[in-house]
């Protein structure tokens, strides 16, 4: 697996498929595994975070969420192909885990999100085992008995949603107590599985424009969105002077 590092973050030069392989194969592994899928945005928090860049920097697999990540990776040494979009990649493991009996554990989204997400999952994925869901509020006590159940449960993947780098230092830091064979950091996917917000049509996708659907559904999110074309500033920065 070759890996491309764009400002200090390391990256899988992977195709979907192979990462849907790869992180099926570590649910079978005796080793914890830890999965990140950052897009440039987070890479940009990184930079300007050192404790966000060592998460990133501690997982098994990161991989490029974000057709500016693939981009970006025209101004390194290893150039990467395809965009493995995080969302995609959670469905086509719930297709294949199904058909095998593996669990999985939803951690993440306001409440009630995630229970519909379950419902909506399971309904999808004939077969599908959410063994237990949590919403992302939590004070400390309610997190122990958060991570309590999910220990309880045994999960064979625990998918977090609550936010970056909210939701990659939690797994960083909890990851050793808890008792799980992988966990995926996944954003705001809760929120599409229950329904509550809709992903763009095809045709942005395969364009790699989702962004810009993004933007003209959600306006709001257009300061956050200035994230990329800096991005690109600095890749294109960095090729020129010190490598990260």
């Amino acid at each position: 697996m070759k890996i491309c590092r764009i400002l200090g973050v390391p990256f899988a030069a992977i195709s979907p498929k192979e990462a849907v392989d790869i992180i099926e194969g570590y649910l079978d592994s005796p080793v914890k595994h830890i999965v990140y899928t950052p897009n440039p945005e987070m890479v940009m928090e990184a930079r300007k975070d050192s404790k966000f860049m060592t998460v990133l920097n501690s997982s098994a697999l990161n991989i490029p969420d974000g057709i500016g990540i693939v981009y970006g990776s025209k101004f390194t040494d290893v150039k990467i192909k395809h965009r493995v979009a995080g969302y995609d990649t959670t469905q086509a493991l719930f297709e294949r885990i199904a058909k095998t009996g593996k669990s999985v554990y939803f951690f993440g989204g306001s409440p009630g999100v995630a229970e519909i997400a379950k419902e909506k999952m399971e309904e999808k994925y004939k077969g599908l085992n959410v063994v237990g869901v949590a919403d992302g509020y939590f004070d400390p006590k309610r997190e122990r008995e958060i991570i309590n159940e999910i220990n309880s449960l045994k999960p064979d993947l625990l998918l977090v949603g609550i936010g970056f780098p909210k939701q990659e230092k939690w797994i960083y830091e909890h990851i050793k107590e808890l008792n799980i064979k992988t966990a995926i950091g996944v954003g705001g996917s809760f929120d599409v599985m229950s329904g509550n917000v809709k992903r763009a049509p095809e045709i942005f996708i395969k364009l790699g424009l989702e962004w810009f659907h993004r933007l003209i559904t959600q306006p709001s999110r257009f300061v956050r969105m200035l994230q990329l074309p800096l991005f690109m500033l600095a890749v294109i920065k960095n090729k020129f002077t010190n490598k990260e």
